[in-house]
C-alpha cells in the first residue's frame, strides 16, 4: 500500500512540473511579446531620425535611402503578420481559450496538433508544400534576402542579421525539412515562444538594416560633395600692356545645402541652387566696379550660423547688350517669366524693350528698369525679346511652353499599396508640379473611381475636383485589405489652360 501511494504520489509531482513547464512557456511567449514592442519603439524613433536627416539634406541619395528604410519596415511587418496568423491558426486548433487560464488554449499539451497544422499538412507528407511550417520556411528566407537587398548585401549586415533558417536539420538522419525538425511533436504552448522568437529576429534585423541607413544619411556638418576649378581674379578686365593676375584653386561647396545658404551681394539676397547663387546685374557705366559678396551657412539641425564674406570687383569696357532669363530660355504660359537685361555703357532710361511672337506681353518688375516680367500665350519656338538703344538692337530668342503635365498622387504616392487605414484618411487627389521653377499651382478637375473587390462585381463612381464628394467618401471609406482602387480618367487644369488635361492614372492595393 505504501509503495503504491509512493507511485501515486510521484506522478501528481510529474504533472504539476509538467504544468510549470507549460506555464513557463507562456511565460516566455509574453516576455517576447513585451520584447517586440520595446523594439517596435526603437524601429520607429530610428525611422523618424532618418526622415529628420533626410528632410534636413535633401537630395536624391538621401531620398533613396529614406525609401529604403520605409520599405524594410513594411517587409518586415508582412512576416510578422503571417507569423501572428500562424499563431492564432495553432492557438484556435488546440481549443481555443482555456476557461480558467484564456490566454492559454484547452489542448496546450498536444503535440499532434503543431505537427498536422506545421509538419504535414492537409495531406499528411511532410516533404510536400503544404504545411505552414513549410510557407514559414519560404517566407523566413524570402524576408532575409530583401532586407539584404536593400543594402546591397552588405558583408557585415550579411552576418549580423538574426533572422534565418537553421541549417542544423540537414545533420539530422530522420528529418526530412526544416518545418519536420523545428515543429515534429512539439507541445503546442513550446511552439508560441518559438514563432514569436522568429516575430523578434525579423524586428531586430529591421533594426539592423534601419541603424545602417540612418549612418548613410548626411551628418550634423554641411556635407561638401561637389567640386569645380575656380579662378579669383584681382581685375575682371584688363588692358593691352598690363598684367593679367588671377587666384586659381579649387572650390568645395555643397550641393544639398539648400535653404541652409544665404548669399548676399551688396545686402541683396539671391537664390540659391545646387549651392551656388548667381550674380547678375546690368553695367549701365564704363569703370571699375566692386561688390560684397556675404555667404550665411546655417547648420541644418543645430541652428549654427557661419558668415563669409569678400569684396570683388570688375571693370566695365566697351557697350554691349545682354537679355537673359531668370529661370531659363523658356517661357510658360500661364505664369510670370521674370528677364534681366543689362547694357554696358547705355544708361537704362535710353534702352527700348519689346517682344514679338507667342502672344507675348512684357512690362517693367517694379521700379527696377533692368527687369522685366514677361506673360505668353500661344506655344511657339520663335518668341523674341527686342532691346535696342545706343545704336544697338539686339534680339533674345526664346521658347514658348504649356506648364508641363502635373502629377496625380494620393498623399505622397501615385500608385502601389498602402494601408487600410491610411487610405481611409485621404482627402482626395491632388495635382503635383514636380521640379517646376515656377509659382504656379494646377488643380484636379476630376477622376473616375473603381473599386475591386475580391470575387465582387467593381463599383464605380465620378468625382468632380480633387477632393472625394460624397460617393467616393463612402466608396473610400469601405476599403477593407485585399481591394485595388482605380482612378482613371483624371483630368487637371494648370494656370493658361483653355480646356483640361488628362494625366496619369493611380492604381492602390489596400493593405
Amino acid at each position: 500500500m505504501i509503495n503504491l501511494m509512493y507511485l501515486v504520489l510521484t506522478a501528481l509531482l510529474a504533472l504539476n512540473v509538467s504544468a510549470e513547464v507549460m506555464n513557463a512557456f507562456f511565460s516566455l511567449d509574453r516576455g517576447l511579446k513585451n520584447s517586440n514592442a520595446i523594439v517596435d519603439n526603437t524601429n520607429a524613433q530610428i525611422l523618424t531620425n532618418i526622415n529628420e536627416q533626410a528632410d534636413a539634406y535633401q537630395n536624391e541619395q538621401n531620398e533613396a535611402y529614406r525609401q529604403a528604410a520605409i520599405r524594410a519596415n513594411e517587409i518586415t511587418q508582412e512576416l510578422v503578420d503571417f507569423v501572428q496568423v500562424v499563431w492564432d491558426s495553432l492557438f484556435s486548433a488546440a481549443g481555443g481559450p482555456s476557461p480558467k487560464h484564456p490566454e492559454m488554449p484547452k489542448r496546450k499539451k498536444d503535440k499532434d496538433i503543431t505537427t498536422r497544422l506545421l509538419v504535414l499538412g492537409p495531406d499528411g507528407n511532410p516533404k510536400t508544400p503544404d504545411a505552414l511550417g513549410y510557407e514559414l520556411e519560404q517566407r523566413i528566407r524570402a524576408t532575409r534576402d530583401s532586407l539584404l537587398k536593400l543594402v546591397n548585401y552588405d558583408s557585415a549586415l550579411v552576418a549580423s542579421i538574426p533572422l534565418e533558417v537553421e541549417e542544423d536539420w540537414k545533420e539530422s538522419k530522420d528529418k526530412v525539412s526544416w518545418a519536420d525538425w523545428k515543429f515534429r511533436q512539439m507541445p503546442v504552448a513550446a511552439v508560441f515562444p518559438l514563432l514569436r522568437k522568429i516575430q523578434t529576429d525579423a524586428k531586430t534585423s529591421n533594426t539592423t538594416i534601419l541603424n545602417h541607413l540612418f549612418k548613410q544619411v548626411s551628418g550634423e556638418e554641411i556635407k561638401f560633395d561637389a567640386f569645380e576649378p575656380v579662378v579669383s581674379a584681382r581685375k575682371s578686365y584688363v588692358i593691352k600692356g598690363e598684367k593679367y593676375v588671377a587666384d586659381v584653386f579649387l572650390s568645395a561647396y555643397s550641393t544639398s545645402a539648400g535653404d541652409n545658404t544665404e548669399i548676399y551681394i551688396n545686402g541683396k539676397r539671391y537664390p540659391v541652387k545646387d549651392g551656388k547663387a548667381t550674380y547678375e546685374v546690368p553695367a549701365s557705366s564704363i569703370g571699375t566696379k566692386k561688390y560684397k559678396v556675404e555667404i550665411r551657412v546655417k547648420n541644418p539641425l543645430t541652428g549654427e550660423v557661419k558668415t563669409y564674406t569678400k569684396e570683388f570687383e570688375y571693370e566695365v569696357g566697351e557697350r554691349s547688350i545682354a537679355v537673359s532669363a531668370d529661370k531659363m530660355n523658356v517661357f510658360y504660359i500661364g505664369v510670370d517669366n521674370p528677364v534681366t537685361v543689362s547694357a554696358a555703357g547705355i544708361p537704362t532710361s535710353s534702352l527700348r524693350v519689346s517682344i514679338e511672337g507667342g502672344g507675348g506681353k512684357i512690362r517693367p518688375a517694379g521700379g527696377d528698369k533692368s527687369h522685366y516680367i514677361v506673360n505668353v500665350s500661344r506655344p511657339t519656338d520663335k518668341c523674341y525679346v527686342v532691346v535696342s538703344g545706343g545704336g544697338i538692337t539686339h534680339r533674345a530668342r526664346f521658347r514658348v511652353k504649356r506648364i508641363p503635365d502635373p502629377v496625380a498622387r494620393l498623399g505622397k504616392k501615385s500608385d502601389g499599396t498602402m494601408g487600410n487605414g491610411e487610405f481611409r484618411a485621404q482627402p482626395g487627389v491632388l495635382a503635383w508640379l514636380d521640379n517646376f521653377d515656377f509659382e504656379a499651382k494646377c488643380e484636379i478637375a476630376g477622376f473616375t473611381l473603381t473599386r475591386v473587390q475580391p470575387r465582387k462585381d467593381p463599383i464605380e463612381v465620378r468625382n468632380q475636383g480633387g477632393r472625394f464628394g460624397p460617393q467616393a467618401k463612402r466608396l473610400v471609406r469601405a476599403a477593407k485589405p485585399g481591394d485595388v482602387y482605380y482612378f482613371d480618367n483624371v483630368r487637371a487644369h494648370c494656370p493658361g489652360d483653355k480646356v483640361t488635361r488628362k494625366i496619369n492614372s493611380m492604381v492602390f492595393r489596400i493593405q
